[in-house]
């Protein structure tokens, strides 16, 4: 005799109910890499973030080149998705990428806060430093892009303190945290080049307010010793950028994405050790 259709063995659980078996991989994927940054000694710690200010001043050194030669600004933003590329390659680390990964670390109990800021502060440091020196090197060894240096750096810092540049910074984050969690989507270095190329001309070509890469452009302008601005005006972009790139990195993308995966997040609370 047949069965009525509400008794059927393969009931199908409603949509939502449960986060996809992909994001769970995802989710489980970066809490152990965000455990191990986390965990990271400060010599490794420092010598990624030297390399990240490093390979984002190879982005900036040919951007200026190619808008010094062409005067086109988003074929030169298109240039410097070469920094992002080698930031992929050479497993280098900015500060904006870590709101995503150890955050996840965190709120899953494999990490503790404290952990997070020491990571944060690390790395925002190196990589000016390293930004800093290339920057420098720029400036002495290509005096053509002078000009165009100056003009970029004063750019950003006179963007000043305004709900245009908050959200100019915001977007940053959110956009380099996408950039982020697009590439712990999958394991392939090819298709992980995508999105290195494709979000960072975003980033350069609108002009978003980003901490690490506009001081970079900043330092470069500065060292001509032509710019309208000085290290003050430097130090206050970088606080307000960093401000609005932790709002857009942490709440647009990183917190949202975790409404999605609700029960995987109790479950490493109840078995985290170190929140």
């Amino acid at each position: 005799m047949s069965r009525p259709s509400g008794d059927s063995d393969d009931v199908v659980a409603p949509k939502g109910s449960r986060a996809e078996p992909e994001l769970e991989e995802t989710y489980d994927r970066l809490v152990e890499e965000g455990h191990e940054r986390l965990d990271r000694p400060l010599l490794p710690l420092l010598s990624t973030g030297l390399l990240g200010g490093v390979d984002v001043g190879v982005g900036v050194l040919i951007y200026l080149v190619v808008e010094a030669k062409t005067g086109n600004a988003l074929l030169a933003s298109m240039a410097f998705s070469i920094g992002f590329v080698a930031l992929l390659l050479a497993n280098s680390e900015l500060f904006t990428e870590n709101f995503l990964v150890p955050v996840i670390s965190v709120v899953a109990k494999k990490g503790t806060l404290k952990q997070l800021i020491r990571l944060w502060v690390v790395t925002l440091a190196a990589n000016l430093v390293g930004g800093f020196a290339m920057a420098g090197m720029i400036v002495v060894a290509l005096p053509d892009v002078h000009e165009v240096a100056v003009k970029t750096g004063s750019h950003y810092a006179h963007l000043g303190v305004s709900w245009r540049s908050f959200f100019l910074a915001v977007l940053a984050g959110t956009v380099i945290t996408l950039l982020t969690r697009m590439q712990h989507a999958t394991e392939s270095i090819g298709v992980r080049l995508v999105p290195a190329v494709l979000m960072s001309f975003v980033l350069v070509g609108a002009q978003l307010f980003h901490s690490v890469l506009d001081s970079i452009l900043m330092f470069a302008g500065l060292l001509t010793g032509r710019a309208d601005y000085g290290y003050l005006d430097w130090l206050g972009a970088l606080g307000w950028s960093a401000f609005g790139n932790l709002v857009g990195g942490l709440v647009l993308v990183t917190g949202i994405r975790l409404l999605r995966i609700p029960h995987r997040i109790a479950e490493s609370r109840e078995q985290g050790q170190t929140g």
